[in-house]
C-alpha cells in the first residue's frame, strides 16, 4: 500500500525557515513529453536541491506537501508528475486512476522528465541535486543514479523494491541511501539481500537501515507509533546530503 488519503508529510527535526514559494508548473522532456511538476523554494537555502520522485499515484497532493517541508530544511526542491505522457497535466488527487497508466510508464520516460526537472533546479545554481523518492519513486531515485547525464550527488530512496531497478543500481554513479521498512508487504527481505549483494560485488557506495516492525509507507505524519522513525529518516537524509554535498 502506498500512502492513505489522510496521510501527511512529516516536518523535518531542523528547519532553516519557511518555504519562501511554492506552486504547480509544468516541464517539457527533451522527447518532448509535457508534465506537471510542482516547486518550493526555501527562504533559507542549504545549498542543496531535491527531485522528489512520488509513489505510483505520482503528483498527489501529499507530495506537494512534502515539497514544502523539504523547502522548510533548506532544500530547492521539484516534484515530478509521471503521467504526462498518457494523462495530461492535470491533478493526480484520490479520483485519479493510476493503475490505467502505470503500466505504460517506461524507465525511459522516467529518465527523461528527471533530466528536465534536474536542469530546472540547475537553472541558475550550482547545488548538488539529489533524487529522493518513495515506493515505486524510491526504486526510479536507485535507478537514476546510473545516469550519467543527470550528475547526482547521491541517491534516496524510501521503501522502493529492487524489481524496478533491474541491474542498474550496479551501474550506480552516485552513492544510494536506502530507508527501508522492516514489516514492508511490497518487497521482501530476501530481495533486499539479493540487491545488495550486487551492489557489494559493483563495488557501489550505498547506506542502509531497516526500520524494525514498520510498515511500508512509515514515512507519515499520521502514523503516531513511527513519528521516531520518521525523525530518524529525516536525520539520515540530512546527514547522507550534508556529507555528499561536502564532497561533490
Amino acid at each position: 500500500m502506498c500512502h492513505p488519503t489522510d496521510s501527511r508529510p512529516p516536518a523535518a527535526p531542523v528547519t532553516t525557515g519557511a518555504a519562501a514559494e511554492y506552486g504547480r508548473l509544468e516541464l517539457t522532456a527533451a522527447d518532448g513529453n509535457r508534465f506537471a511538476a510542482y516547486r518550493a523554494t526555501p527562504t533559507a537555502p542549504l545549498g542543496r536541491s531535491v527531485v522528489l520522485l512520488p509513489d505510483r499515484r505520482g503528483l498527489h497532493p501529499f507530495y506537494e506537501g512534502l515539497a514544502q517541508r523539504f523547502a522548510e530544511a533548506g532544500f530547492d526542491t521539484l516534484v515530478l508528475d509521471y503521467f504526462g505522457r498518457t494523462a495530461g497535466t492535470g491533478p493526480r488527487d484520490d479520483s485519479f486512476d493510476w493503475a490505467a497508466h502505470l503500466g505504460l510508464l517506461a524507465p525511459e520516460h522516467v529518465a527523461a522528465d528527471a533530466a528536465a526537472a534536474v536542469a530546472r533546479l540547475r537553472a541558475g545554481s550550482d547545488a548538488p541535486v539529489y533524487t529522493v523518492g518513495f515506493c515505486l519513486g524510491g526504486s526510479y531515485s536507485w535507478r537514476l543514479a546510473a545516469e550519467a547525464g543527470l550528475g547526482l550527488a547521491g541517491a534516496v530512496g524510501f521503501y522502493g523494491a529492487p524489481r524496478f531497478v533491474g541491474d542498474r543500481a550496479e551501474q550506480a554513479l552516485a552513492p544510494l541511501l536506502m530507508l527501508l521498512a522492516g514489516e514492508d508487504v511490497v518487497t521482501t527481505p530476501a530481495e533486499f539481500a539479493e540487491f545488495t549483494a550486487g551492489l557489494d560485488r559493483a563495488g557501489r557506495e550505498y547506506e542502509q537501515h531497516v526500520y524494525e516492525g514498520a510498515p511500508h509507507s512509515f514515512f507519515d505524519d499520521t502514523y503516531a507509533e513511527w513519528q521516531e522513525a520518521c525523525t530518524d529518516a529525516w536525520h539520515r537524509l540530512l546527514d547522507f546530503t550534508g556529507r555528499h554535498a561536502a564532497a561533490s
